[in-house]
């Protein structure tokens, strides 16, 4: 717990320092954020106790609110988590964080459905994110604008880290190599079809759920 506590810590320090030390975009700072936090799933299997995972996480739910402009508090101590949550969705990182203290509280014995919500989030939202903004030209609007090419992205990260990850955890756990597949190209359609029909923000809670609802149905 306290490697997984200084691991999240050195990430939001590395995350703040991006844009003013290596002049990168707050967004891209932001995304950084997203996907090494989303690295925390492949420690699940480690601990002893089942409790341990959405104890790490919990904490950040706080954390992450008090970073946001709607905490009480204006904290200096957290202006550089303050400026990479302003510039995504205000409560963006609060949900990230309810989501995965949710889901390692319900399934942290088994990790690949934690994995299975996070991923997606973490690489595919992140890279149809960067990729949309950079190269999307065919705009759509359901609940938020979206581009194409941001879908695209956001499909294929998340096929390729769910792919990884379940690589990982079929050394773990017997999982059957059929249902995995299916898991895998279902939960990185589904994903795909909630990010782009979730109103700003509220992917981080509608992939994660029912990417991991999709591994919990299939494998």
């Amino acid at each position: 717990m306290i490697l997984c506590y200084g691991y999240v810590i050195l990430i939001v320090f590395l995350s703040g320092k991006l844009a003013t030390v290596l002049n990168v975009s707050q967004k891209s700072s932001r995304k950084f954020l997203h996907a090494m936090i989303g690295n925390l799933p492949f420690v699940i299997p480690f601990f002893t106790s089942n409790i341990y995972p959405a104890l790490v996480a919990a904490p950040f739910i706080l954390v992450t609110f008090l970073a946001s402009p709607y905490s009480p508090f204006k904290n200096s101590k957290f202006q550089g988590l303050t400026n990479i949550t302003e510039e995504g969705h205000s409560l963006g990182l609060v949900l990230y964080a309810i989501s995965y203290t949710l889901l390692a509280f319900f399934f942290a014995s088994a990790p690949y459905i934690v994995a299975g919500g996070i991923l997606p989030m973490a690489y595919g939202d992140s890279a149809g994110s960067l990729v949309g903004e950079k190269y999307g030209k065919r705009a759509y609007n359901l609940a938020a604008r979206k581009s194409l090419e941001g879908s695209i992205a956001m499909f294929l990260g998340s096929l390729l880290s769910l792919t990884i990850g379940m690589l990982f955890f079929s050394r773990l756990y017997s999982l059957q190599t059929s249902n995995v597949i299916l898991a895998v190209l279902t939960a990185a359609t589904v994903t795909t079809l909630a990010e782009s029909i979730s109103p700003r923000g509220a992917d981080n809670i509608t992939v994660p759920i029912l990417g991991a609802l999709t591994f919990l149905l299939l494998v």
